[in-house]
């Protein structure tokens, strides 16, 4: 028999908005290169897009739909912390992470229904971490309290468990992504943290070598997994370890020793396209994979911007905010946190892309880093999933989404000077 252990952290981001109608007659000439390679045993073409190095600024142009949190207003929306998601209707989910339910609002904001809370019975939650709503409106929600995911369907009914297979290795997810197609969600293994799965069989856990983006299939029983593409691991680091580093978090390997963590790790981030391709960006310079399942890795969008060299200067400068943070944090820094950041490790070069999300419509959005190399909130670049460049956000002028929906609706959380959360939805004018 198996010993589960689990735990759990999730991460919110803010604002955000689509791109402008305009943006979508827009084709800037790319350079394409195909290149033969061996994977497996038959041979394949993989596909590499050459972008244009220079930018072509757009200006958002949206209106607000409606908004919703506030602590003056219904009880269901005194939100603590929470996650949104739409699904092809224009209805909008929020998981509320405080208690451990799910409300859902029609395309204008007005609520509709509940589903889930905390209990036992079934439909109820015991430790809720992350969701999943399909285009249909159906719902897929890991309770890491059986371990399960639970099913719901389009009218908030709850309709089955499906088990998570057994692992013998860590599993840090993203969070789930919905395949457009219905039966199955993707995670991607490594940063930014999301959750954490263990499924301890006894003995030693082997390290892993790599970040595989896996599709599990939902279909059945139990969870059916398959990979679908593998990230760039660094040599000597763990997928735990990558991408947690502005938390000053120290992680032990399977093997008992301490994991360093890194400065300005090159993150694993994914989103999934319309037809069931997943984009990803794993790595230190600008190059976006997108991974078809039962074939890999079949195109590369590359844009010719290079990383941002981490000098004895940028060392300095981390470390000294770091020490500041904490001392923002607690007025007695203890030495143990000192002596952390002092022997702080850092990669050679500033991971060039931040953030990565896909629209409903298969745009890739890529958020560089900013001027200074601990700001991830640069320029928001967007692609197509068939390799064009539409331009790019200056930094500041619009934020990643945290939810896209179909017609232009784009949603965002929001977060006042007292940390209380909002989801404000806005629209696309012209879409």
């Amino acid at each position: 028999m198996c010993d589960f252990h689990y735990g759990k952290m999730s991460l919110h981001s803010g604002e955000c908005m689509s791109h402008c109608a305009a943006v979508k007659a827009l084709g800037v000439a790319c350079s394409v290169v195909l290149l033969s390679f061996w994977a497996a045993s038959p041979l394949r073409t993989q596909e590499i897009i050459e972008l244009p190095a220079d930018s072509r600024w757009l200006t958002p142009d949206f209106e607000e739909v409606y908004r919703l949190g506030t602590p003056s207003g219904e009880a269901w929306e005194q939100f603590g912390s929470v996650d949104v998601a739409f699904d092809d209707a224009g209805r909008l989910y929020v998981l509320d992470h405080h208690v451990d339910s799910i409300f859902v609002v029609g395309p204008e904001g007005e609520y509709l229904r509940a589903l889930g809370g905390v209990g036992e019975g079934p439909g109820e939650f015991r430790n809720v971490v992350e969701f999943a709503v399909m285009r249909d409106g159906s719902v897929v929600v890991a309770d890491f309290g059986y371990p399960a995911y639970q099913v719901f369907d389009a009218n908030g009914r709850f309709q089955r468990m499906v088990e998570w297979a057994p692992r013998v290795v860590w599993a840090v997810s993203t969070g789930l992504m919905p395949d457009p197609r219905g039966g199955a969600v993707f995670v991607a293994v490594g940063s930014p943290l999301k959750a954490i799965e263990m499924v301890n069989r006894g003995g030693v856990t082997p390290s892993p070598t790599t970040r595989p983006i896996e599709r599990l299939d939902i279909t059945g029983d139990v969870v059916i997994r398959d990979t679908v593409a593998t990230g760039w691991l660094p040599e000597g680091s763990d997928p735990m370890a990558i991408g947690v580093s502005r938390f000053n978090m120290v992680w032990r390997r399977s093997d008992g020793r301490s994991a360093p963590v890194k400065a300005y790790p090159p993150l694993m981030l994914a989103g999934v396209l319309p037809d069931g391709s997943v984009a990803f960006s794993d790595s230190l310079a600008y190059a976006i994979k997108i991974a078809r399942p039962g074939s890999g890795v079949w195109r590369i969008l590359k844009r010719p911007l290079e990383p941002i060299p981490v000098t004895r200067r940028v060392r300095a400068a981390e470390r000294e905010r770091r020490l500041r943070r904490a001392e923002e944090r607690s007025q007695v820094v203890n030495r143990a946190t000192r002596e952390r950041i002092a022997n702080l490790e850092f990669f050679d070069a500033v991971s060039m892309v931040r953030d990565l999300r896909t629209g409903w419509d298969g745009e890739i959005w890529v958020q560089r880093h900013g001027d200074e190399p601990s700001d991830d909130r640069g320029p928001i670049d967007v692609l197509t999933m068939d390799g064009r460049y539409l331009g790019s956000y200056p930094a500041g002028a619009v934020a990643m989404p945290d939810a896209f929906g179909p017609g232009g609706l784009v949603a965002f959380i929001e977060r006042n000077e007292l940390d209380v959360q909002t989801v404000v939805v806005r629209r696309l004018v012209g879409s």
